[in-house]
């Protein structure tokens, strides 16, 4: 089995209002904090994944910058 170092298991219980909990050591690890919005991805073979916040704070702003020289 390859090197497992940075990868992490949690387990998650759905409520009535199908709300879940993430773990603390997962919001810890990921800065979760209250108030946050997580975009959720969903692969009906493969399931689901939360991507972490900074990937499209990084993507967006790459997406929607002004171009050097472009006017305002």
């Amino acid at each position: 089995m390859g090197d497992l170092k940075g990868k992490h298991v949690w387990t998650a219980t759905v409520g009535e209002k199908g709300q879940i909990v993430i773990p603390k050591q997962a919001r810890d690890i990921f800065g979760i904090k209250p108030g946050d919005v997580l975009m959720l991805f969903g692969d009906e073979k493969r399931g689901i994944a939360i991507p972490p916040k900074n990937t499209f704070d990084s993507m967006f702003n790459i997406a929607f910058s002004e171009e050097e020289g472009e006017a305002e």
